[in-house]
């Protein structure tokens, strides 16, 4: 298709319109039912007896999430099977802050907020590939 240099705006305005019509748009709706952090202490550690759940539904390694975790947490962790171990007390408010900021630093795409996304490292860049639009940001993780 070749454009005319004597198209008026009007005329411009009105195709963009049409495409952008075209287009599919991915709805920002959570689709994902996360679950609520299930928290025992026990001394002065604090076990997530459900922590396998979220690296699961988010379709990320349970290892690099935990250690994004204990980073943002401040403190060591250690994986016992399906729970996460972490030195200190910490509390519920705090766990669940920190998986939300792991969602949006290394899950949601920042083009089109959906959830469908996978990381891929190029070099030492991890970067965010959104299977929904297609778009590539860089991630906020290791």
């Amino acid at each position: 298709m070749v454009m005319s240099l004597s198209m008026s705006y009007e005329e411009l305005l009105r195709r963009l319109r049409e495409g952008l019509k075209k287009v599919k748009r991915v709805p920002k709706t959570q689709r994902i039912e996360l679950p609520r952090p299930d928290v025992i202490w026990v001394g002065n550690r604090t076990i997530l007896r459900n922590f396998i759940d979220y690296p699961k539904l988010l379709r990320r390694d349970p290892d690099k999430m935990l250690m994004y975790m204990a980073k943002k947490l401040a403190t060591l962790a250690t994986r016992d099977g399906e729970r996460a171990v972490f030195v200190g007390r910490k509390d519920i408010q705090s766990i669940e802050a920190v998986i939300n900021k792991y969602i949006r630093d290394a899950v949601v795409c920042p083009a089109c907020g959906s959830w469908d996304t996978k990381l891929e490292r190029v070099k030492r860049m991890t970067f965010i590939v959104c299977e929904a639009c297609g778009a590539r940001s860089p991630a906020r993780v290791g």
